[in-house]
């Protein structure tokens, strides 16, 4: 009896610490990962990300959702980035991402030079999570410490992206569950929709907005039109932020309260519900959006990383080695 007694204890012990493992994976984490194995590691990304956006400054916005969406399937462990094969689905063809999510160059461009300077040691998943601070910080928006000693995934989920990725065309309701299913606060939802303070976005991904909804400034409807007209055109763009388009600062939000948000899910933040405080508050504080971005982009950062032995440091972002 003895002897079971001391079993089940060792057992519980394993599955307790096996726990604890899984809790602190993400303060596994450290800004200075790379700071012996390759101390050029991040100067390297931010120059290429610098370049990339006085290039396009649509990319910093790109490459900021690549990380979001990489992020909010199976956590931040550059399943995004992996082409399909013969044998194996990605996520790139999702709803979510197919003829949208862009810059996966940019970052092959990074991960040359990276490879270049230190063969093997840095992942895919942390150089798409520094692009995205990197990109923040070109537009004008603010900077945060990122955690580095991701690894990268060695699979992906189709699924995933297509059921845990929100909706443009979401309600409130739907846009707040969506970001609490990964651990986020309805005020860390609205913090992280900021980043559609640049960017750009599909015709067929508004034309209902603005030929159908009334929450919507007239003018500014009529001026959408123009280059989305109610058939054809599906890939025509048009800003996300129509008042400093390739600035990251708060004017999304005042946006918003002039009811000229280009999204359902935009001017659902600022539509009567419970969310239209905190918008106000983004609106008339820059400041306060700032470091509650910074803040929320930390947590995004640490969604289940892969760490430790777990899976791999790719050489090539697009499939495993």
């Amino acid at each position: 009896m003895a002897f079971h007694s001391h079993y089940y204890e060792k057992f519980w012990f394993c599955i307790l610490f096996s726990l604890l493992a899984i809790a602190i994976s993400a303060d596994q984490l450290a800004s200075d990962f790379y700071g012996t194995t390759c101390p050029k590691a991040l100067s390297t990304i931010k120059s290429a990300v610098v370049s990339a956006v006085a290039k396009e400054h649509r990319m910093g916005a790109s490459l900021l959702r690549l990380h979001f969406h990489d992020c909010f399937v199976n956590g931040c462990d550059a399943s995004v980035l992996l082409d399909d094969t013969s044998s194996f689905t990605g996520e790139k063809t999702a709803g979510a991402n197919v003829n949208s999510l862009r810059g996966f160059e940019v970052i092959d461009d990074i991960k040359t030079q990276v490879e270049s300077a230190c063969p093997g040691i840095v992942s895919c998943a942390d150089i798409v999570a520094v692009a995205a601070r990197d990109s923040v910080v070109a537009l004008g928006g603010p900077s945060w410490s990122v955690g580095l000693g991701r690894r990268d995934s060695t699979t992906a989920s189709k699924d995933g992206a297509t059921s845990d990725i929100p909706s443009p065309l979401m309600d409130l309701s739907d846009l707040i569950s969506a970001f609490s299913n990964k651990g986020f606060t309805t005020q860390e939802m609205v913090v992280l929709s900021g980043a559609h303070t640049t960017g750009q976005a599909r015709c067929q991904m508004f034309r209902g907005r603005i030929y159908n909804e009334t929450n919507i400034d007239s003018d500014f409807a009529t001026s959408v039109k123009s280059n989305c007209t109610s058939t054809g055109g599906d890939s025509n763009l048009s800003p996300l932020d129509v008042t400093t388009k390739v600035l990251f600062d708060n004017s999304y939000f005042k946006n918003l309260v002039n009811k000229k948000g280009l999204l359902h899910s935009d001017q659902q933040l600022f539509s009567g519900g419970s969310t239209d405080s905190q918008v106000t508050t983004y609106s008339t504080s820059s400041s306060t959006f700032s470091a509650d971005f910074a803040s929320a982009m930390v947590k995004m950062g640490n969604l289940s990383p892969l760490t430790g032995k777990n899976g791999q440091i790719r050489t090539n972002c697009r499939k495993v080695n």
